[in-house]
């Protein structure tokens, strides 16, 4: 983390020059979904975990209305004004921090011109929520360096609003809260209907936390999700109709209900909405086994639910099918499944921690032999939420010494 700290606050000044304004940096982490695929935005249950790759924003405060953003991964730079922050065009990654800006506007709050350097390490593209990772550290920078006193809650809302309302992708709230709530060696057992949440534990002795990162992505992912988004809600309006109560979203829908009235839904709507139903009683099925030390129970379980997001979701691919079924083969691998959108990105394994780098060479060799691919593999801990990591006292400048650092002790999880 040191390491990008350093690197975001060094991007700052060279891309923006010294000031005799505070510097502030901010972090957010990347999450995997354990289990709770596509049932965020059904008002289920979900169970992610903070993974410990962060997203780290530099930022401080201008005097006027403009934006000015800094890529250090990307090496890219954009400047708006905030009184002319519309999109044009393709989503960018600066879309994410605009949209940041945009929504606390819409809120009432008043965050001012700012300088902002994006560093870390939480991978793009790799269904690691790094956009949620982007929202959050930003939401956290701008608050502080604006004083305007955000609640946690209204952090990881307002992060929600950026991605649904601004960048437009209909996701649910799963990804924001997990980069905002989540705590070290725990997963964020979370109802997206109610917005309450546990923390259970994990036995980070026993296990490691595996990304393993297809190296591909299939086109019109977000158009395909949103897909998914439409047709859970064709299944909410024909069982809205259907039922005797009103139904307002897919979590209303029993399985009773459900069995009574399957035979009257279009083949492609019943396979995601029994998708979703089932989904969420593995989410419950999996946060009390994982509450009980059952690992076993919860990797048979993350099975069930790739199988499930490849035949009824239908969101899974060959690449991340052959990363899980090489991972299920390896007596170290307790469960394995897709983790993001799908289409591509990644799989998230839970692997006996002696076992993790024979895990590794078995899955990437074998992965290489039917792709031609070497797969990129991360090895993660579960891991803390969002913070403001330190601030830097005004007049420092480029080239000060590291005793020029103060720290604050205002992580959000402490």
């Amino acid at each position: 983390m040191s390491e990008h700290i350093r690197r975001g606050e060094q991007a700052l000044l060279e891309q923006f020059g010294d000031s005799d304004r505070e510097i502030t940096i901010a972090s957010a982490p990347g999450r995997v979904n354990l289990i709770g695929g596509h049932t965020d935005y059904n008002e289920g249950v979900v169970l992610p975990a903070a993974i410990d790759r962060r997203t780290v924003i530099a930022g401080r405060a201008r005097t006027d209305d403009v934006v000015n953003l800094y890529s250090l991964s990307l090496d890219e730079r954009r400047s708006i004004s905030l009184a002319d922050r519309d999109r044009d065009g393709e989503t960018n990654w600066s879309d994410y921090v605009i949209g940041v800006f945009d929504r606390l506007l819409e809120r009432g709050y008043e965050p001012g011109g700012m300088d902002l350097a994006v560093a870390g390490d939480v991978p793009i593209g790799a269904g690691v929520s790094s956009s949620a990772a982007l929202e959050v550290a930003a939401a956290t920078a701008i608050d502080s360096i604006a004083d305007l006193g955000l609640s946690e809650d209204e952090i990881a809302k307002t992060a929600w609003e950026a991605e649904t309302e601004f960048v437009g992708v209909g996701c649910g709230i799963m990804d924001q809260f997990a980069a905002t709530f989540s705590e070290a060696d725990s997963a964020l057992f979370l109802d997206c209907r109610t917005e309450t949440f546990e923390l259970v534990p994990i036995d980070a002795e026993r296990i490691k936390i595996l990304v393993v990162d297809t190296g591909v992505q299939h086109d019109l992912v977000e158009d395909a999700h949103n897909e998914r988004v439409r047709q859970c809600q064709e299944a909410v309006d024909a069982f809205d109709r259907l039922a005797d109560e009103s139904v307002s979203s897919l979590r209303d829908v029993s399985p009773e209900l459900f069995e009574e009235h399957a035979a009257e839904l279009p083949e492609t709507i019943r396979k995601r909405c029994r998708h979703v139903l089932a989904e969420n009683e593995r989410v419950r099925e999996a946060a009390e086994a994982l509450e009980n030390g059952d690992l076993e129970t919860v990797g048979a379980l993350m099975a069930e639910s790739h199988e499930s997001l490849r035949e009824d979701y239908e969101t899974s691919c060959a690449e991340l099918d052959l990363v899980a079924e090489l991972a299920g083969e390896h007596d170290g691998v307790l469960g394995a499944r897709m983790t993001g959108s799908g289409f591509g990105g990644s799989v998230v394994c839970l692997v006996e921690r002696d076992a993790v780098a024979d895990v590794r060479e078995t899955i990437r060799t074998g992965y290489r032999a039917e792709t031609g691919i070497d797969p990129e593999s991360y090895v993660c801990e579960p891991a803390a939420g969002a913070g403001v990591e330190l601030k830097v006292e005004e007049g420092g400048g480029q080239g000060r010494g590291d005793d020029a650092v103060t720290l604050e002790a205002e992580t959000r999880s402490e």
